[in-house]
C-alpha cells in the first residue's frame, strides 16, 4: 500500500492557507498515514464506510483541534484509502 497523502486545492483555499499548503498538506498527510497505520492494525472485516468513518475519526484525533475541525476531506480520497484497507486485508 503506497503511503497515503493528501493535497489541497489551492482554489479552495483562503489567501492565508494558501500561504501555509505546504506545512498544511504535510500536517493532514501524516495525520492520514498514522490513521491508516491505527485502522490497518485494527480492521476485523468491517465494511468501507465503517473504515472511512475510523479514518476521518483518527485522522481528526491526530490534528490540532482547529485544524481537525476545519478540515473536510473530498468524498472519494478516504473512501479510496479505505477501499485499499479491505482489499489488502481481506
Amino acid at each position: 500500500m503506497a503511503e497515503p497523502h493528501v493535497t489541497l486545492d489551492q482554489n479552495q483555499l483562503t489567501p492565508p492557507a494558501q500561504k501555509l499548503r505546504g506545512p498544511l498538506e504535510d500536517q493532514l498527510s501524516s495525520a492520514l498515514q498514522l490513521a491508516t497505520e491505527r485502522v490497518r492494525a485494527d480492521y476485523h472485516g468491517e465494511p468501507v464506510e465503517e473504515v472511512c468513518r475510523r479514518l476521518l475519526t483518527e485522522m481528526r484525533s491526530a490534528l490540532h483541534p482547529d485544524i481537525a475541525d476545519a478540515f473536510q476531506p473530498a468524498d472519494g480520497e478516504l473512501r479510496r484509502v479505505a477501499d485499499e484497507i479491505v482489499r489488502l486485508e481481506a
